[in-house]
C-alpha cells in the first residue's frame, strides 16, 4: 500500500531516508537538510539538539511565503529542543513539534498534502 500523499510533482516530497541522508523527490541529500514545498537545502548544523539556536534557523525565518509549521527531526531517537529555542521560534511565528526523524519526515508529507506552509529541519537517522 503507498501511503504516500498526492503532491504536485514540483514540491519536495521525503521518498525515503536512512542513518546518512534523505531521498526528497527522486534527489539524494546527504546530511542534514532543510525542506520546504518548493526546496530542498542542506542544513549545516552538524551539533547535538541540545545545542540549537535561532541562528540555525535564519532560511526558515526568511522563506517566502512564510513558514507556519516546523517541524524538528532530531535523529533515530526523540530529543526536544531547549525551552528557551521552542519560545523563540513561537514569538517568531512559528509552530514547532519536535520527533524523531521518521515521523518528522511523515508528518511533513502529509502537511504538504494538506497544503500546509511547512518546513523540515531534519538530522538523518533510521
Amino acid at each position: 500500500m503507498d501511503i504516500t500523499p498526492q503532491v504536485a510533482e514540483d514540491l519536495q516530497v521525503v521518498r525515503k531516508y536512512d542513518a546518512t541522508g534523505f531521498d526528497i523527490s527522486g534527489v539524494r541529500h546527504e546530511g542534514s537538510v532543510l525542506i520546504f514545498p518548493g526546496e530542498t537545502r542542506p542544513w549545516s548544523f552538524s551539533g547535538s539538539i541540545d545545542t540549537l539556536q535561532a541562528d540555525d534557523f535564519g532560511d526558515v525565518f526568511a522563506a517566502n511565503p512564510p513558514v507556519e509549521i516546523l517541524l524538528i527531526g532530531t535523529g533515530s531517537a526523540f530529543s526536544m529542543v531547549s525551552a528557551d529555542l521552542r519560545q523563540t521560534l513561537r514569538e517568531k511565528g512559528l509552530g514547532v513539534e519536535c520527533m524523531d526523524t521518521g515521523a518528522a519526515c511523515r508528518t511533513y508529507n502529509v502537511l504538504l498534502g494538506e497544503e500546509r506552509q511547512v518546513a523540515a529541519a531534519l538530522l538523518p537517522g533510521a
